[in-house]
């Protein structure tokens, strides 16, 4: 006992001297000494206070990577994707398409997108806080909802959260381009794409990914854009073709591919791409980011193989097109479950979207009889219907919570879930309030603004331009 105490002795004494009483008190009053120690135990015990958050280096040059490689997919990606898929006389026109709402998106990000999505307390839409960016913080890292009830902290200036978001505004109206692909003037386009933008896809992105917006509350999971991405994109895309009406011949004429090896290129660079996109949107360069890159590529890869099985079985010979397509409704179905779902949901939520997104853009376009060019609304309508229903059967709050992100939720109840198969029986009923909400907004909105527009300056170009080709009318180019 005596040799136990000598032992303790020089920590309690450095306890005793922290406390600022006298070292040598140890000696004469040991009953002091040892209730000195049971303080400083109990200080050591107690949690301690939380650190001030600081901007990491290792997240925020992640993030860079990350809105560098999203930009990628639009321009060249989705420009050499679609480009490829059109006739020659279209290529140029359809390429313009993809680069002019690069162009145009960002400067009305900077304007006002960005605040209409991302500031404010409104369960809508945003506030007007950043209009032109003004007040945007670059010193300290950005709380997403800062002022609100349940802000979401991140280690990185917000520069580069505004950066990231603007990639996903730029590429989400130039997939709609796909479904009226030959047809559309292009000042109609301009004017459709700056109107859609604000008035759906910023309330969206609001509504799914601002702890104010209330599907965020409903508690709607779409880790990279399932609902605000690619059910946007597909349904408005699916509401032009309906408008704008079929194009001149279809579909008893042949429109084949001009160069599919510049949509594979294109489909090549979508995947790479990607891995910005999801796990990108992680914000970090931490575990839940690696298991977001782990399943997307997974299921991208189990997408194609569904996709090429299916249309090897139906129609004899698996196509290059067909595969690239195929991995590009991997990409698509998984986005909204990336960050939430293990590698064996992952490959599930893929083959069956390689399978199903097959089936919607060959039979199921045939039987509606709808002329969606280049299977926006097939494969990225459809495509991301499936992954946000699938998010809500596969989420696993192990991998959702691998960062502490469901810190609170656990702390309520420690044996929480969050999918079906985990136990929460109303996972899937929240993911189709969140499919119906946006579905219902996005095609109302997009008819309206469409029909505005052909009433004013007309949607779609005149009958020979089209038979002629849109390259050389419209943007007095041709390639040889």
């Amino acid at each position: 006992m005596n040799r136990l105490f000598l032992l303790a002795a020089p920590m309690m004494a450095v306890a005793l001297g922290l406390a600022g009483l006298p070292a040598d008190a140890l000696a004469q009053d040991p009953a002091a000494a040892a209730a000195a120690a049971a303080a400083a135990a109990a200080a050591a015990a107690a949690p301690a206070a939380p650190a001030t958050p600081t901007i990491n280096g290792g997240d925020t040059a992640w993030m860079l990577v990350s809105t560098a490689l999203v930009l990628m997919m639009t321009i060249p990606g989705l420009a050499l994707f679609y480009g490829g898929m059109v006739r020659k006389m279209n290529v140029l026109a359809t390429v313009m398409q993809s680069f002019a709402i690069t162009c145009l998106i960002s400067v009305l990000w900077y304007v006002i997108g960005y605040s209409l999505a991302f500031t404010g307390q409104g369960a809508y839409v945003g506030g007007l806080d950043r209009l032109f960016l003004n007040g945007l913080n670059f010193a300290t890292p950005f709380i997403l909802g800062e002022g609100g009830a349940s802000p979401v902290p991140t280690t990185i200036p917000e520069p580069i959260f505004m950066m990231f978001q603007m990639t996903f505004a730029i590429i989400t109206p130039a997939l709609i381009t796909g479904a009226f692909a030959d047809r559309m003037k292009f000042s109609s386009l301009l004017v459709f794409t700056a109107l859609w933008s604000l008035v759906v896809y910023s309330p969206i992105a609001h509504w799914v990914w601002h702890p104010a917006g209330f599907l965020f509350g409903l508690g709607v999971l779409d880790f990279a854009g399932g609902t605000v991405v690619h059910i946007n994109a597909g349904v408005a895309g699916l509401v032009a073709a309906l408008v704008i009406g079929k194009r001149k011949g279809y579909p008893k004429e042949a429109f084949m591919p001009h160069n599919l090896v510049l949509s594979l290129i294109g489909a090549s660079l979508l995947w790479v791409g990607w891995f910005g996109f999801n796990a990108g949107s992680a914000l970090t360069a931490g575990p839940r980011a690696g298991m977001a890159m782990a399943a997307t590529h997974i299921a991208t890869a189990g997408a194609a193989i569904g996709w090429l099985l299916a249309e090897w079985a139906t129609k004899g010979k698996p196509s290059v097109l067909g595969i690239i397509s195929g991995a590009v409704a991997g990409l698509v179905a998984v986005t909204p479950a990336a960050g939430f779902v293990d590698p064996t949901g992952a490959i599930i939520i893929g083959l069956i979207a390689g399978v199903v997104c097959f089936w919607s853009a060959t039979s199921l376009k045939k039987m509606l009889g709808y002329d969606d060019s280049l299977d926006a609304f097939g494969v990225h309508g459809v495509g991301g219907l499936i992954g946000a229903l699938l998010t809500g059967v596969f989420a696993k709050i192990s991998v959702s919570n691998s960062e502490n992100g469901f810190a609170a939720l656990l702390a309520a109840d420690p044996k929480a879930t969050l999918g079906l198969l985990e136990g929460n029986a109303s996972a899937v009923w929240i993911q189709v309030q969140g499919i119906a909400w946006t579905v219902g907004w996005c095609a109302i909105a997009t008819f309206v603004l469409l029909k505005v527009i052909d009433v004013v300056m007309g949607l779609r170009v005149d009958e020979d331009v089209e038979r002629d080709g849109l390259d050389l009318a419209l943007h007095g180019e041709s390639i040889h």
